[in-house]
Formats: structure tokens, sequence, C-alpha cells
């Protein structure tokens, strides 16, 4: 499991270590390394996705590991509070960035003639904060889109310990 600490408030991820081995090992490398601090949720579409991971306040890119193979095709869907790799138009380009779905995205899972995106954990605790990031006014900001208004910075990524 992973704690995320945020400008608006803190929430908890389960991984889905058997679904997405190469994915989650990958995303744990980023959370060892403390990649994520001072990165921004930075791609806000109410009732669609909340996405962050990469990018700092200043809207640049972190430089980042070579992609992850696309673990799509595990059968886990893309339904509300789950988290998934996202990536370019390039099947196999996933590298830091991952989205929170804010609804069930059918669509985004893999199908004939369209390969998915990879869920690979899903919000144990704290989607009371994902809504209220989801929330945050939008526009264009820095040639970005759908780009909060106000920064959601992640204060900090951390592995934690499973609550008994």
């Amino acid at each position: 499991m992973v704690r995320f600490e945020t400008s608006h408030g803190g929430f908890t991820v389960e991984l889905y270590h058997e679904d997405a081995p190469q994915t989650v090992e990958n995303f744990l490398r980023y959370v060892d390394d403390e990649f994520f601090d001072g990165t921004i949720f930075h791609r806000i579409v109410p009732g669609f996705v909340i996405q962050g991971g990469g990018l700092t306040t200043d809207f640049v890119q972190k430089k980042t590991r070579p992609p992850v193979k696309n673990e799509a095709a595990n059968g886990v869907r893309n339904q509300r509070g789950t988290l998934s790799m996202a990536r370019t138009d390039e099947i196999h380009s996933a590298t830091s960035q991952f989205f929170v779905n804010l609804a069930d995205n059918d669509f985004l899972d893999q199908r004939p003639g369209q390969y998915g995106y990879a869920v690979f954990g899903r919000i144990a605790d704290g989607m009371d904060v994902i809504d209220r990031i989801a929330k945050v006014g939008t526009g264009r900001r820095k040639g970005h889109s759908d780009a909060p208004l106000e920064d959601v910075v992640i204060s900090s990524a951390r592995r934690v310990q499973p609550a008994k």
C-alpha cells in the first residue's frame, strides 16, 4: 500500500501486485525514489479522471525511467476508484504518470481492436479526497487543458503497511 499526502488531504492506495506485477514494481520504484514528492495532479476532468505523477508545479515534466509494458490485458476494469497508468497513443509508453478513475470508464478497458489502460490498484482510503480534488476549478494553464487553476500538490507518497 502507498499513502499519498496532498495539498487537499491524504489517500491510501492498495496495489494489485498479482494483476499488474511489472506496473506495480515500476510504480513502487518511483515511490521509493520519492519521485512523486512535489509533483502535481495536472489534469482534472470531473466525472472522468484526475491525473498526476510527472509534472512539477511549473508544469515541467520530470525525467523518468524507460516505459513499462502495458498490462491492460490483466482483466481488471477501469472502475471508479481504480488507478491506471497514463500513456500516450503508443501502447507501451507508460512511465510515472497515473490516473484515478472518477467513474466506471469501461471504454478504457482492453478489448478486441483496442489496447486499454493498465489498472494496477485502487483507492483503499480517502476517496473523499479524490472527489475533493476533482472539484477544483480547471482551465487552460501553461499549455495544458483541463489543468487545475490552483496547484494540487503531492507532498509525499510512501509505502505503508496494510491495516490489520
